[in-house]
């Protein structure tokens, strides 16, 4: 992917200095600065939603909604480890509610702790659940939506969260038919 990138970067370069050689450095001046921008916007979105996160682990509100979810998660994922289900249900939560710089390390986590020869259908369920991306509040989508001056940046919430239980249910019929009703 990078070498795709830096190709296409240089054919863009070599076609713009070809076209309007004094528009190229402010071109790239401005892109720059443009990135700056939404790195920075992205970097306070996710430094309020952690933080958020972190309040959260400290009150023990991430063990309470383990502890919620644990019926949902140990029949879902097939797994009993009560560790291994809070790293999920941190995991899955985080995700949902479009935190999903904060969910990595707590899916990490959970599929780390997954692997060896039983954990092979929860690992595949669990990256299924992830990959479908099913999102309360698509945090990053709505950040990108304000900032580049959307009419209306909330109105693709209910689309967006239809699609992405279409994939979720797909995604887990394709684990369930990979690995059968026994899972492991």
């Amino acid at each position: 992917m990078n070498r795709l990138f830096a190709v296409v970067f240089v054919l863009s370069c070599a076609a713009l200095l070809r076209r309007d050689p004094a528009a190229f450095l402010p071109a790239l001046l401005r892109g720059a600065e443009d990135a700056l921008k939404l790195g920075a916007a992205f970097a306070a979105v996710y430094a309020v939603w952690l933080g958020i996160l972190k309040v959260a682990e400290n009150a023990r509100l991430t063990d309470a909604l383990a502890g919620g979810l644990r019926p949902l998660t140990s029949r879902l994922f097939r797994v009993r480890d009560g560790e291994t289900l809070g790293h999920i249900a941190v995991n899955l939560s985080a995700n949902f509610f479009g935190m999903g710089g904060a969910a990595t390390p707590a899916g990490v986590s959970a599929m780390r702790r997954l692997e060896g020869e039983k954990g092979g259908y929860a690992r595949a369920m669990l990256f299924a659940v992830n990959s479908a991306g099913v999102q309360l509040v698509p945090v990053t989508l709505l950040a990108l939506r304000e900032k580049f001056g959307a009419a209306s940046p909330y109105d693709i919430l209910p689309p967006v969260f239809a699609a992405s239980l279409v994939s979720l249910a797909a995604g887990m019929l394709l684990v369930r038919l990979i690995y059968g009703r026994k899972g492991g």
